[in-house]
């Protein structure tokens, strides 16, 4: 008999292929549930630890990708400065998947179609690993927060409320 093989999301193909340490976590989810509010409830962590990733258009610099704690806001004004631009403002909701190749409640800040220019909250340093989406609604890879901003070419900074 044969295991049948799981299905690795991008995000996880990609952090293999750099031999970063990490763990997977899989958990209950629905449409009207996508929150990291409900991830921290089902996987039984500090919501601190939870990070969602925003994706963000900037007037000077285009796309960009917020990696923000799912206790905080993004604050506009904070990933403005950082990135150089006068103003940002939200990706549109129908633009994510052509934008990123990811769904809303399954966007992670790994794999995406292209490398944007990516800005995790400072507050990631806090702990020795963070939780993001790995590519899929109900799937969260675990790794330091190092690792992530090595991966994805990014920045530390403060960008929340």
């Amino acid at each position: 008999m044969s295991k049948k093989k799981k299905d690795k999301t991008n995000a996880i193909r990609l952090v293999e292929q750099q031999n970063i340490s990490y763990q997977e976590y899989e958990y209950a989810w629905n449409e009207a549930q996508l929150s990291a509010d409900h991830v921290a409830d089902e996987l039984d962590e500090n919501i601190s630890q939870i990070f969602k990733t925003l994706v963000v258009v900037g007037n000077k610099t285009g796309t960009l990708v917020a990696v923000v704690p799912g206790d905080r806001e993004l604050d506009l004004k904070k990933i403005a400065k950082v990135s150089q631009n006068k103003k940002v403002e939200m990706l549109h909701l129908k633009d994510l998947e052509k934008t990123t190749g990811y769904i809303r409640g399954g966007c992670s800040p790994i794999g995406m179609k292209k490398k944007f220019p990516t800005y995790i909250d400072i507050t990631a340093k806090d702990f020795a690993s963070i939780l993001v989406s790995a590519g899929k609604r109900g799937l969260q890879i675990e790794l330091a927060p190092e690792d992530l901003a090595n991966l994805v070419n990014g920045e530390f900074a403060d960008i929340t409320v």
